[in-house]
């Protein structure tokens, strides 16, 4: 079970922590529990009832009406306003009911809803990306348990290459880009999508995936002769060690456009060489790779 402190809710949900109080103690619409400390923190349940009430409530409901909705009332309702809706803001608070509960079939439905409605890159783009980063402060204070992390990690990872699958072979005239993690890098989600942003944009791809050595990559880069290499950078190496693992890749691979991403480039004051390109999501890949084509 997951707990919660009331700060967790207020970002996780969008309302704050004053009006959470209030709705408290005034409709005794949720009840905290505490610490042996006495310190208060708040269920799985508190936290999918603080979303959906907030849901109602940004929709015209009052909530005086709200508190004496039944459950299944209370699910109704948010189940029509979500059907109905197109504000990406709903889709991402449903996801992280269906990662709280588990529900794979839930999960699964809200996807592939929204790529048929909006397309699978926009919904990555505006609805999966936005919903890792709100949860990433669930991560970073352990309030996800690892079953939750794996298992909603790896919905969207089959997602995605379920995705990939369906795009066309580009031709083997086409510019090529190897993507790769460097070594003890596991962060997959990210370098999955832009591979899929750019085999839709008619590159050949040779995708290595995570934790490749240093060496394997130089062996394929030497067989391939790739124009671009594309790298996310989450976890390792660490931000001091950033600039010059990437001096080395651009100066042992000359030839190609190295384009780098991920938290530890973010953090990192970088010296760019003339073939290194940083970029932070899939919008400027995209936009990087269009202005190089016409260099």
């Amino acid at each position: 079970m997951g707990k919660y402190s009331i700060r967790e809710l207020e970002q996780l949900s969008g309302i704050k922590a004053h009006t959470i109080r209030i709705w408290e103690k005034r409709h005794k619409l949720v009840s905290p529990n505490r610490t042996g400390t006495n310190i208060r923190f708040y269920s799985d349940d508190d936290l999918k009832k603080i979303i959906n009430v907030s849901l109602l409530n940004q929709h015209g409901f009052k909530i005086s009406k709200i508190v004496d909705l039944s459950l299944e009332e209370l699910n109704r309702k948010v189940a029509e306003i979500s059907n109905s809706q197109t504000d990406t803001e709903i889709f991402i608070d449903q996801l992280i009911l269906a990662m709280i509960d588990l529900e794979e079939e839930k999960f699964e439905g809200i996807v592939t809803q929204l790529s048929q409605r909006f397309g699978f890159e926009r919904t990555v783009l505006e609805i999966i990306y936005p919903f890792l980063e709100k949860i990433g402060v669930l991560w970073q204070t352990g309030n996800i348990n690892p079953a939750q992390e794996h298992f909603i990690s790896h919905l969207i990872r089959q997602k995605i290459i379920a995705a990939i699958d369906q795009l066309p072979l580009p031709p083997k005239t086409n510019p090529r880009i190897v993507l790769f993690l460097p070594e003890t890098e596991l962060h997959e989600i990210g370098l999955l999508f832009f591979h899929y942003v750019v085999k839709k944009e008619g590159f050949r791809t040779y995708y290595l995936g995570q934790t490749v050595p240093y060496e394997d990559l130089k062996a394929i880069c030497a067989i391939h002769k790739p124009r671009y290499i594309i790298t996310q950078l989450t976890s390792v190496p660490p931000a001091s060690e950033v600039q010059n693992f990437l001096n080395t890749i651009c100066r042992d691979l000359p030839e190609s456009v190295v384009l780098a991403s991920g938290y530890s480039v973010k953090k990192a004051p970088l010296t760019l060489p003339a073939n290194l390109r940083i970029f932070h999501n899939a919008l400027m890949l995209k936009d990087i790779l269009a202005k190089l084509k016409t260099v």
